[in-house]
């Protein structure tokens, strides 16, 4: 973990909040209004993530129905579709435990999905820090977890939830959740940084002529992921509601903490759980199994939504996937009013990110997957990722001078070995 340090030099130079208004040097803005439209923000994005999510359900209940490559396909773009709203409310992680204490049942990753299904020979058979590694809960009806047998026979969304999800404390068991159901539709991509991804054909869900075996139960377990996603969106949703959301409620029980949320949130997701984790780690490693979205080859359209996250919170404006918009008073708001060069530093360093990680996904689009971007010996690649870690760094550093003129005080953002000490991750 980082700690940030704030700079203020005395109490006469920092804004203060009196009765709900935020005093700086030129303007006085309202804080109530700022919390309000960010979680105006969350509440679109997640409505907008659970839309995707029910139109996600449908396609899996057209592959299931009639299990051809058309509906497979098409399920897989219902996937994919569903992954951009999702990933722009990334941002609320970090600063908002109600969204932390759940984030982890929808997107959870990496994934050890030898729990799930069949994998390749290449996957090996055991695992030293998992005992379930290959136990492949699609095959086998009676599983033994902490040495007590569990039925496995009903392939529910309670028990995906209940049982499965990090089955003995082991976060890799992930049953649930976004990532469960990309692996259930691709399948393993075994490219390694060679172009391609998951190859699932579809009769892995037709019982007449099936692949893989146990095509119905496959099917059971797709279908109970997919109706638990949304039902976790669901509660998201509420949430954030206005009337009695927990989430909107908390955020608005002290101003104060209410406005470090939003920055610990913007911060947290640039730094150490986007630039570390999720990029630097697997471009020092040039390891594919490091990418977010491996089977179905997404990673640089996830990377770009998060960043758009990040950048839809700091100004207050968040497009709808019906074209509508939500927009509103903002977090740069009032950084302005203390300091508007800086307001301005931060919005030109998000600019500049998220058009480095629009060439990414552009070069993801027409010339290689991510995965191969990270690989040994393409410079090139490497260049693009790495262009799109800088400009996180780089807005983290004004993130955090934001928070010291702000006068909020010591916040933890999260770090990451991969930036902050890199022999560690050869260790």
């Amino acid at each position: 973990m980082r700690m940030t340090k704030s700079t203020a030099s005395c109490l006469a130079a920092a804004p203060l909040i009196l009765s709900g208004l935020w005093i700086g040097s030129a303007q006085a803005v309202e804080v109530r209004d700022v919390l309000a439209n960010y979680a105006d923000i969350a509440l679109a994005g997640y409505q907008d993530s659970l839309t995707t999510a029910r139109a996600l359900d449908a396609a899996i209940d057209d592959l299931i129905a009639n299990p051809s490559e058309g509906t497979l396909d098409a399920a897989r773009a219902a996937w994919i579709a569903a992954r951009a709203p999702y990933q722009q409310t990334e941002v609320f992680r970090f600063g908002n435990a109600i969204v932390d204490d759940w984030e982890g049942r929808v997107n959870a990753w990496p994934l050890d999905e030898g729990l799930i299904d069949y994998v390749d020979a290449t996957y090996g058979t055991e695992s030293d820090a998992n005992p379930l590694y290959t136990v492949n809960v699609i095959a086998n009806r009676t599983l033994i977890i902490d040495g007590e047998e569990v039925d496995a026979s009903e392939l529910t969304p309670a028990f995906l939830q209940d049982v499965l999800q990090e089955a003995g404390e082991v976060e890799a068991n992930v049953a649930t959740g976004y990532h469960a159901i990309e692996f259930l539709l691709w399948g393993q991509d075994l490219n390694g940084t060679g172009p391609g991804a998951g190859m699932r054909p579809a009769t892995d869900y037709d019982p007449a002529n099936c692949t893989g075996g146990n095509c119905d139960r496959r099917a059971a377990y797709l279908k109970a992921a997919s109706s638990l996603l949304v039902s976790d969106l669901e509660e998201m949703v509420g949430n954030w509601q206005a009337d009695g959301g927990a989430a909107r409620e908390a955020l608005d029980a002290d101003a104060q903490a209410g406005i470090a949320s939003i920055l610990t949130g913007m911060g947290s997701l640039s730094y150490g759980e986007l630039a570390g984790e999720r990029m630097k780690l697997g471009l020092l490693l040039h390891d594919p199994e490091e990418e977010q979205d491996c089977f179905s080859d997404n990673t640089f359209n996830s990377h770009y939504f998060d960043t758009l996250g990040i950048r839809n919170v700091y100004a207050g404006h968040y497009r709808r996937i019906d074209g509508s918009i939500v927009d509103g008073p903002a977090v740069r708001d009032l950084i302005a009013a203390r300091d508007a060069d800086l307001a301005d530093e931060i919005s030109a360093k998000l600019d500049v990110t998220v058009l480095a990680m629009a060439a990414m996904r552009a070069r993801g689009e027409a010339i290689e997957a991510y995965d191969q971007m990270i690989g040994e010996q393409n410079p090139e690649g490497n260049a693009a990722v790495q262009a799109a870690i800088d400009g996180l760094i780089d807005q983290t550093r004004s993130i955090e001078r934001a928070i010291a003129v702000l006068d909020l005080g010591a916040i933890d953002l999260e770090g990451s070995d991969s930036l902050d000490s890199p022999d560690v991750v050869f260790q």
